[in-house]
């Protein structure tokens, strides 16, 4: 019951609860994801994965299976190409800051 209450607040098609909780997730478990990868040699910081956020959940909804309004879009293959864009440069920008050891 209220988490219906607190996703009826959006930003066009898109619940401000859901991307706060994306977010703040990804901000909490960013460190042990940044530590797993320098042992793979990577020096990621916590900014890149924050920059990820979008196009990672997007990924993860994609592959199991998940009909939101951004995997929506980006699986449509005749539109929504700035929603593709800005998923392609939030990974840019993300990549620019990982160093390597």
């Amino acid at each position: 019951m209220i988490i219906q209450f607190l996703r009826q607040f959006k930003i066009g098609q898109f619940a401000v609860f859901d991307l706060v909780t994306a977010f703040l997730g990804v901000w909490l478990v960013s460190p042990w994801l940044s530590a797993g990868m320098a042992k793979l040699g990577l020096i990621v910081p916590r900014s890149s994965w924050l920059w990820w956020t979008l196009p990672l959940g997007t990924l993860v909804h994609i592959i199991i299976g998940t009909n939101t309004p951004l995997t929506s879009y980006v699986l449509d293959p005749k539109g929504y190409y700035l929603w593709k864009l800005a998923l392609v440069i939030l990974i840019l920008i993300g990549a620019i800051q990982v160093k390597t050891k």
